[in-house]
């Protein structure tokens, strides 16, 4: 199933990424409840993770450009040494007492230094996956399969975060994130890519930035993929940042409850990862993609209405499938159909999309959150995405045809009907 992982240089990303991702969720989780029992507030919950978006929004653009030009694999070496900084610079804050109840700024401050670094990091490491694989015909399965390990760490992330907040605190939490990216350097120092440099071009970057969301307007299918996401962004997957008030507030759960729930939401998109992983075409992927779109709607809808451990438990599940495999489509779709040449650009408004609409929903939850309640908050966002995708449907055969046209026009059709992929073993590729 997961195919891409015989090739070597994709392998070795594959395993470091996974335990780095898992220390990232480690203090994901410790994050969002350190601050909640830091401040008592769901607004500042949402300033947090405005925070450490948002810089995307304006640096997006640029790393998309620079994507298609830089040494993506010493790009990313930078990245993950910097999260690494933050990440230390976090524990040190906590262990030594110099964040606390009356000097918590530094945690902006932080979150801000994430959110600048990860708006050079996402383009980058989207569009590194082709350098791994090096074929296209296994890129479909390669995104899948990064899906799958984002989902794995969604998984055992929260759940060990959970844990280890209650028997040692945020603090060690923080700290093991900041050990687990070395793991990710390794694998990136390990890996052998033959860099070539692209032509020089006497075009300016404003210039390639223009061009590529202009490429992304004209076509049907990537406005479509990025309107859809978008929505989901700023109105469903911003739920995380109010998990910890479901936990203790509506609940009367405490850092394992949260744990819990995250968990659980990882399940869900662990399976439609798998899901995706197991496809051999793309063909129908927007009608999956509006059957889960509701699927997830109703199933927060559900979990908002929820004061059961168990059924919100199940409610999550159901969440994190509905609304993960948005980012996958999109994701497949945008870099299966896009030119070669734009792949970085479009990918850079892809993440532009993910990074900085989340925390506006971020904000507008922790605001709807303090004025009317966790519960009502959740299901006004939740009832909104449902009702984009119902009005979305009768846009679907026409940006499937459209998808169609593009594959044709990149002669990429054998993505579009079932393939059968062997395997490729390869220590250099």
């Amino acid at each position: 199933m997961f195919i891409s992982l015989t090739v070597r240089n994709y392998r070795l990303f594959f395993m470091g990424q996974l335990i780095s991702l898992i220390g990232t969720w480690v203090q994901r989780t410790a994050m969002s409840w350190y601050v909640y029992r830091l401040t008592h507030s769901p607004f500042l919950l949402g300033v947090v993770a405005f925070l450490s978006m948002i810089p995307a929004l304006f640096i997006s653009p640029f790393a998309g450009a620079w994507a298609d030009r830089w040494d993506r694999r010493k790009t990313l070496i930078g990245t993950q040494i910097l999260f690494m900084l933050q990440a230390s610079l976090l524990a040190a804050g906590v262990l030594t007492g110099f964040i606390n109840e009356l000097r918590w700024w530094p945690l902006l401050v932080l979150a801000l230094f994430q959110g600048c670094v990860d708006g050079v990091d996402a383009p980058f490491r989207q569009n590194f996956v082709l350098d791994l694989v090096g074929k296209k015909s296994l890129l479909p399965n390669a995104i899948a399969t990064n899906s799958a390990m984002f989902n794995s760490a969604r998984l055992l992330g929260p759940s060990i975060g959970g844990i280890m907040i209650v028997l040692v605190g945020e603090g060690i939490c923080f700290l093991i994130n900041a050990l687990s990216y070395l793991a990710v350097i390794g694998s990136l120092m390990a890996i052998r890519i033959q860099y070539r440099k692209p032509p020089e071009s006497k075009e300016n970057i404003f210039a390639k930035i223009k061009e590529g969301w202009s490429y992304s307007w004209r076509n049907l299918p990537i406005r479509w993929l990025i309107a859809n996401l978008g929505v989901f962004m700023l109105f469903a997957m911003s739920y995380t940042s109010v998990i910890p008030v479901f936990a203790r507030d509506v609940l009367k759960g405490n850092a394992g409850t949260q744990g819990l729930l995250l968990t659980c939401a990882g399940v869900g998109a662990l399976a439609s990862a798998i899901y995706m992983a197991g496809r051999k075409t793309i063909k129908g992927l927007p009608w999956v993609s509006i059957m889960m779109g509701c699927i997830g709607s109703l199933a927060l809808i559900g979990f908002s209405q929820s004061t059961n451990l168990w059924l919100s438990m199940l409610m999550m599940v159901f969440v994190g499938m509905g609304l993960t495999i948005q980012m996958a489509i999109a994701n497949t779709l945008l870099q299966t159909i896009s030119y070669p040449s734009m792949r970085g650009r479009v990918l850079s408004v892809y993440t532009m999309t993910l990074n900085s609409l989340t925390p506006f929903g971020s904000l507008l939850l922790g605001w709807l959150t303090r004025e009317i309640g966790p519960r009502y908050a959740l299901t006004i966002c939740a009832a909104i995405c449902l009702l984009w995708v119902l009005s979305g449907i009768k846009m679907v055969p026409k940006v499937s045809k459209n998808i169609l046209r593009m594959l044709v026009k990149n002669k990429n059709t054998e993505l579009y009907r079932p393939i059968t992929v062997h395997p490729v073993y390869s220590e250099t590729v």
